[in-house]
């Protein structure tokens, strides 16, 4: 459907962009309650207490589990001064390299590299005084260590050639285990629970708001910029790094958060506006948007619109399958339950693309198609380039990653 503003509980104003189950949607209504605005975009689905694809606008106040526990999870693209074919001959050489490079699964969470940036001027931001004592110290070793790091799940590094045939990288990943600790902790402390509190609790399945100028909201704003400001630089050292490896030189770099709250102003009201998988686009604002490991992905641009979207847009294709629905039930090495996807269908599916790493659960048959989201998210967005996949490398099979979006 259309996007439209709709009255929710109170004066809650709400617009849904696509076609959603009724999870998405109840859960969607359940956030809209005590947002002032609300939107849902195009590639939305169920999430935690917040679907993916939700956009929120509150009054003063802050949703960690809104933004969720990857943090600044984002998406960043470098356009090169390499063509297609100057690189057609090395493709799989270039994914390679890529693979044995960047660190990708739990087997590799440390950055080896002799120009990992583990002297980034982040490291001595004040910012890690927003964590208690001693985890500061703790967190900030473990974060000096996986920075330029990208973990597993649906996160990777792919190369793309555009419809000029000029040759980008794209990255997907977030602020890693900083981000992940920084969500839990402070949504144990919303709870008067202990930090290191990991467990699931009785309430971690509703929405906790902190009041953005409360000690604690303010806390968590500061943690959370640091995230971001985190993710930022691990994103745009991978992107840069495989511009390298390639022989490349950056003309150009796109770049932004899709799981962060900004202080903004919407309709002349100053907002806390969250998102939640989804990508700021405000007119003229360009994002990348990444579609699944066998269909193109974009370069688009907000433009000025009457449609409530909260300046906002899709952040990828959008799941359609869940993860062991996808791959089946593993145990100990061993499938005890066959998944919707085989080996084979994935294979066709990405045929054309060099592929390294990926699992059954990250398949093009798990995703929307990209083209049909964008359609549904109407003429907020514009289509700048169109990015076809050369190369795609995530982590290998079967690696568990909890620092996923």
């Amino acid at each position: 459907m259309s996007g439209r503003w709709a009255g929710g509980r109170g004066n809650t104003l709400k617009a849904v962009y696509g076609t959603h189950d009724q999870q998405t949607l109840a859960q969607f209504d359940q956030v809209a309650e005590h947002a002032v605005h609300a939107a849902l975009m195009a590639d939305g689905h169920i999430g935690y207490v917040m679907p993916i694809g939700g956009v929120a606008a509150y009054k003063e106040l802050v949703s960690p589990i809104g933004v969720g526990v990857d943090i600044a999870c984002g998406n960043a693209a470098i356009l090169t001064d390499l063509r297609g074919e100057d690189i057609a001959p090395r493709l799989g050489q270039i994914a390679d390299e890529i693979a044995a490079t960047i660190g990708f699964g739990l087997d590799r969470p440390r950055n080896v590299a002799d120009d990992a940036p583990v002297d980034h001027p982040l490291f001595e931001s004040d910012a890690w005084g927003a964590l208690p004592d001693p985890v500061a110290g703790q967190l900030k070793e473990r974060a000096r260590s996986q920075l330029g790091t990208v973990g597993s799940g649906n996160h990777y590094v792919d190369v793309f050639a555009d419809e000029r045939g000029r040759v980008w990288v794209g990255v997907h990943f977030g602020s890693r285990g900083l981000g992940f600790i920084t969500a839990h902790g402070f949504m144990a402390l919303a709870q008067d629970m202990p930090w290191r509190d990991l467990r699931p609790r009785p309430n971690m399945n509703r929405e906790m708001l902190l009041e953005v100028d409360s000690p604690l909201g303010e806390k968590y704003w500061a943690a959370m910029s640091l995230a971001g400001e985190y993710a930022y630089a691990g994103r745009e050292w991978v992107a840069r790094k495989v511009v390298g490896l390639m022989g490349g030189r950056e003309l150009d770099l796109v770049h932004n958060h899709h799981n962060f709250a900004w202080r903004e102003e919407h309709a002349g009201e100053d907002l806390i506006v969250v998102r939640k998988g989804a990508t700021p686009a405000f007119p003229g604002q360009r994002g990348f948007v990444g579609g699944s490991m066998g269909d193109t992905s974009v370069i688009l641009r907000g433009v000025e619109t009457d449609e409530p979207t909260l300046h906002s847009t899709v952040h990828g294709a959008g799941r359609v399958m869940g993860r062991m629905q996808a791959k089946g039930k593993w145990r100990k090495g061993r499938c005890v339950r066959p998944g919707l996807v085989t080996p084979e269908e994935m294979r066709r599916a990405t045929r054309g693309v060099v592929l390294r790493g990926g699992d059954l659960d990250e398949a093009p048959q798990v995703y929307r198609k990209l083209d049909d989201v964008l359609t549904a998210q109407g003429a907020t967005i514009e289509v700048l380039h169109t990015l076809t996949p050369l190369i795609v490398c995530m982590a290998p099979a079967r690696t568990r990653d909890p620092y996923r979006d």
